[in-house]
């Protein structure tokens, strides 16, 4: 009885220090970042469509960038407040965050919030903080939030590099909540989102801080270009490409990727995780973006099974045939390696992400990258010469 009383006791007294995990996240709520800078019809109709699922809308408000000019983004707010969401609104800082600069800085961001304050329930702070800097943005979060009225929670987005640093605590130890950003936040070369070190990101997070925190996770792709000696020459994002990239892949986050993050941490979620947050909503128009459909079930916990083929169509001309390749599932589902022609095609050429393979056999279309068709859409994908052709080709995943 004495060995079991001791034992009891031992237990009672490592729980103080060892991390709570919960059984489920089962329930965990979800916020949308609403990134674009132009609210296009588009971005409209989504936030419509989406206001079911999410908790609250993160909307970028206005982005100063490294010299120091603003740009202000026009929300249509009659619109957001038929959502009946709250909306957190979103400061972006680019650039360096000087000692001498805090003042001015606080000021110019107070401009960006005090004529729309009454809109929001709290304000965000987008800032890659070198970790070196972390003290200097410390007290520049405490300036701010000196200013912002009892009303308006302030929270930041995070970094994981920051849990290198003895600043992290003091840093987080006033904030009303911290957003974990688990994306694009490593050398690009290593992908967009690896859901295993996300996972570990989290638990250290909130052994660290011992706050509220939501997790930023991704729900798009980037194109990334790079130049002659290695270093990053671009990103595509919505926008195009800017010139003098002189090679470019895709970097994706899978949808299968995330929701393996989401099933983890629906089996052990830290006790301080308490929703996740959305980068970015998605719309039609945003073909970096994941379509809505496949966004809601990833949210649902569950993909269907992709529906992807690939067939022969008629061209003008006699003889020739348009490739096609069609996704008539709900979701959207990854391109495949390869599209096999037959032997009664003699001649071929690949497009919009595909092309010939090297001779020798059959005709193949090979895919030159690894990026997605979305649900309920069709792509040509190259041409061929063929006589008599099987019409309905072997798609090779």
């Amino acid at each position: 009885m004495r060995l079991i009383a001791a034992l009891f006791l031992c237990v009672i007294g490592l729980s103080g220090s060892v991390p709570q995990i919960r059984a489920s996240a089962a329930s965990l709520p979800h916020d949308a970042y609403v990134w674009q800078r132009a609210w296009t019809p588009h971005v409209i109709s989504s936030v419509s469509r989406s206001s079911d699922i999410v908790r609250a809308w993160r909307l970028l408000l206005a982005e100063a960038d490294a010299s120091g000019r603003w740009t202000k983004v026009g929300v249509p707010w009659p619109e957001v407040r038929a959502t009946q969401r709250p909306v957190i609104g979103v400061i972006r800082i680019d650039g360096r965050l000087d000692e001498a600069r805090v003042t001015a800085m606080v000021d110019q961001v107070m401009a960006q919030i005090e004529p729309v304050s009454a809109a929001l329930a709290g304000v965000e702070i987008d800032y890659d903080c070198p970790t070196s800097k972390l003290a200097t943005y410390t007290r520049f979060l405490a300036a701010l939030k000196s200013r912002l009225t009892s009303t308006l929670k302030l929270s930041i987005t995070a970094l994981p590099t920051w849990m290198t640093s003895s600043q992290l605590e003091r840093l987080t130890r006033d904030l009303d909540e911290i957003v974990l950003q688990v994306h694009a936040v490593d050398d690009p070369r290593r992908g967009l989102f690896d859901p295993d070190q996300a996972e570990r990101w989290v638990h250290e997070f909130d052994r660290r801080v011992r706050r509220p925190f939501r997790v930023a996770l991704p729900a798009y792709d980037v194109r990334v270009t790079w130049r002659p000696d290695g270093r990053l020459a671009s990103v595509e994002g919505e926008m195009p490409l800017r010139a003098g990239a002189t090679s470019g892949e895709l970097l994706t986050a899978s949808p299968e990727a995330v929701l393996k993050f989401l099933k983890a941490m629906r089996l052990g979620a830290p006790e301080g995780l308490v929703g996740i947050a959305w980068f970015r909503l998605p719309t039609e128009a945003d073909s970096r973006a994941w379509s809505l459909q496949t966004w809601r079930a990833v949210i649902a916990g569950e993909l269907p099974p992709a529906r992807l083929s690939a067939g022969l169509v008629p061209a003008e001309r006699a003889g020739l045939w348009t490739v096609t390749l069609s996704n008539d599932g709900p979701v959207d589902t990854a391109l495949p390696r390869q599209v096999r022609l037959g032997p009664g095609c003699e001649a071929a050429d690949g497009a919009n992400g595909f092309r010939l393979a090297a001779a020798g056999g059959p005709l193949v279309l090979e895919a030159t990258g690894n990026g997605r068709l979305r649900a309920n859409r069709k792509r040509i994908i190259g041409w061929a010469r063929c006589a008599a052709p099987e019409r309905v080709l072997d798609v090779v995943h």
